[in-house]
């Protein structure tokens, strides 16, 4: 089993979160650019990974569209995958990033 959470922050840029996020959790982000996403960081963590992008992506029309529409506020997006015996511990220290907000949380 495995826990999928999102996280959503207006605090902080994408780079800023990947550089705090390294920094707390010890992990490499690698920058990707996807068509479908635009430019995101992603690193692997013990059995799973987080993802960080923003939560405008580029759009069919060339407008922007949401990635996260419930949560339009949030303009920068954590995305983590983690075995379900992990979640909690990273739940915790993810909890503890100043303006840093846990959106939702799926088991899968």
């Amino acid at each position: 089993m495995a826990d999928y959470d999102t996280y959503g922050t207006s605090s902080h840029t994408a780079a800023e979160l990947v550089h705090l996020i390294s920094d707390r959790l010890g992990l490499a982000f690698t920058e990707h650019d996807s068509y479908f996403r635009g430019i995101y960081h992603r690193a692997d963590s013990p059995g799973g990974e987080i993802e960080v992008q923003p939560n405008s992506i580029p759009g069919d029309d060339g407008e922007s569209d949401l990635y996260a529409a419930e949560h339009p506020t949030a303009q920068i997006l954590l995305l983590a995958l983690t075995p379900a015996a992990r979640a909690s511990a990273l739940r915790t220290q993810l909890g503890s990033v100043d303006g840093l907000v846990h959106l939702k949380h799926e088991s899968l």
